[in-house]
């Protein structure tokens, strides 16, 4: 299991001229607005308040990276899907999207979080289906996973899988209450360091 030993913010940024120099390992994290996408980054570094929750969501238009170890990078991506951004901001977000994967060659794994109880937005699907044409596989994580049951966290993961039209996609049930997940994460981390 990979240990965290120091978590820091090290910078925003919108291109890559304004992003840090890369690290051996980098992870994005995206998600729509409210799904839980801070308080999952603080469960895995096991940090309080590094990633901070914004007062207004959506307000948060830049990738934020956070070094971990002096190894990794966890880069946050802006939440999606709020309904007040101008169709001229979504276009940017996507380009600014787009860009980064292609270029941060660091990039090991793509993180898209879903709400397990409300199952993939109309959002969701779309960011989902743009990164998978350009080539990317992408991970689930399914956050508040400990508001569910047994034979619904059943159900709503095939849902989301029909949803999302792809039956085999990767998924890993989390909770940032009960930590559930967070070590599968890691030991995901600890794989590719090591490969």
């Amino acid at each position: 299991m990979y240990i965290i030993r120091s978590a820091e913010f090290v910078k925003s940024g919108t291109n890559a001229s304004h992003y840090p120099e890369p690290l051996k390992s980098e992870y994005l994290f995206l998600g729509r607005s409210n799904v839980g996408k801070s308080s999952l980054i603080n469960a895995i570094v096991n940090r309080k308040n590094l990633a901070r929750t914004s007062s207004e969501p959506g307000k948060t238009i830049t990738m934020n990276f956070f070094n971990i170890n002096d190894e990794i990078y966890l880069v946050d991506a802006p939440g999606y899907g709020y309904a007040r951004r101008s169709q001229t901001q979504i276009a940017q977000f996507q380009a600014m999207l787009l860009d980064y994967i292609q270029t941060r060659e660091s990039l090991k794994r793509i993180f898209m979080l879903v709400d397990m109880k409300v199952g993939a937005t109309k959002d969701d699907i779309e960011v989902y289906q743009s990164i998978r044409n350009a080539g990317y596989v992408v991970t689930i994580l399914l956050t508040k996973q400990d508001k569910l049951n047994q034979s619904e966290r059943s159900k709503n993961i095939q849902m989301i899988k029909a949803q999302l039209n792809d039956a085999e996609v990767e998924m890993i049930p989390t909770s940032s209450e009960s930590k559930r997940g967070i070590e599968k994460i890691h030991t995901l981390f600890e794989e590719d360091l090591h490969e």
